[in-house]
């Protein structure tokens, strides 16, 4: 392993502080993606900054509804709180399908969002990855591309974003907050992620020292449920081929506010806007259901090894949404 100096925060001044002005700096705390990327070669941080012991590990419920979920609350136990599975139950299905029982017990709300592709070229130092190395090109375009995007890709990237629970907190229009060296801000979790453009190398708008300190998730409409729909190879410890987040609000007979976001089809949680124009009052029939579907994916664009995501996509959208539908009778 490449020699590295490690720092322990005492608070999250500190911790920010500790990274300011630096690069090849890391903030630790469950560390299940970056030890593991550490340990390939493809991350080299030269300082990491311990913040495990930040009192940022809690799950609170807003004045005016809502939760407010630490940095490091492991994801095995955000799927468990109460709340989560009574208001959330989108997210809950989405930390619970990510992973092994062992890695969620670990694994942390800031650093489920921030984990990185598991593109086997990204990890693969022997091959050129604009994302690991900007400019040395995109071994994945030529080559293996079954789990790769179908939207929002460039000729630079087409590697998609692994997050579960990202992609449900892209449907439950939550909010991230987070501490830097100029302060305090808060981004919109759909503002987070970036899709690869020029400079796929860079997964979020968070500089080397922006350090997540929480999650906010907004109250639902009322009377509105959720699911999360996971398609993948085998039934645990696998990513997601396609997976559905729903978040809607269905009344006399009209669907009257709905959310999707999409994964493992896009570098970035993929919020299907069109599709929602489509459904928004309308009559939750399969026909509108395809037909929403269909309007999200028309700009799809497959490699030659993942045109399969397309049907895919389309079939999981609209079986979701059925299978939510069918809640409210």
């Amino acid at each position: 392993m490449i020699p590295f100096d490690y720092r322990r925060a005492a608070d999250v001044e500190g911790a920010v502080a500790e990274a300011a002005g630096r690069t090849a700096v890391a903030f630790l705390a469950g560390g299940t993606n970056l030890v593991d990327r550490m340990k390939l070669g493809v991350a080299a941080p030269e300082v990491l900054v311990d913040i495990g012991r930040l009192p940022l590990d809690g799950v609170e419920e807003l004045p005016g509804g809502g939760l407010r979920v630490g940095a490091t609350v492991r994801n095995s136990d955000l799927a468990a709180h109460p709340v989560v599975r009574r208001d959330y139950p989108v997210l809950s299905r989405a930390l619970l399908s990510g992973a092994s029982g062992q890695l969620r017990t670990l694994a942390t709300t800031g650093g489920n969002l921030l984990q990185r592709t598991r593109c086997p070229y990204f990890q693969d130092v022997t091959t050129p990855c604009n994302k690991r190395t900007p400019g040395s090109g995109c071994s994945a375009i030529g080559g293996h591309t079954r789990q790769h995007a179908i939207l929002g890709a460039s000729e630079r990237c087409v590697a998609v974003h692994p997050s579960d629970m990202a992609v449900a907190l892209a449907a439950l229009d939550a909010e991230v907050r987070v501490h830097g060296p100029a302060g305090q801000r808060t981004i919109p979790v759909l503002d987070l992620h970036r899709l690869p453009g020029e400079e796929p190398h860079r997964d979020t708008v968070l500089s080397p020292a922006d350090l997540i300190t929480a999650v906010d998730l907004p109250p639902l409409p009322a009377g509105a449920r959720s699911l999360y729909r996971k398609v993948r190879d085998r039934a645990s410890f696998a990513f997601a081929l396609v997976s559905v987040a729903v978040v809607a609000q269905i009344a006399d007979g009209t669907v009257r506010e709905v959310r999707i976001a999409l994964g493992g089809v896009a570098h970035k949680p993929w919020r299907a806007r069109r599709a929602e124009e489509v459904l928004r009052g309308r009559a939750p029939d399969p026909d509108v259901f395809r037909e929403a579907a269909d309007a999200e994916l028309a700009d799809a664009e497959p490699l030659p090894g993942n045109a399969f995501k397309i049907p895919l996509a389309r079939n999981t959208i609209v079986s979701a949404l059925r299978d939510l539908a069918m809640e409210e009778r």
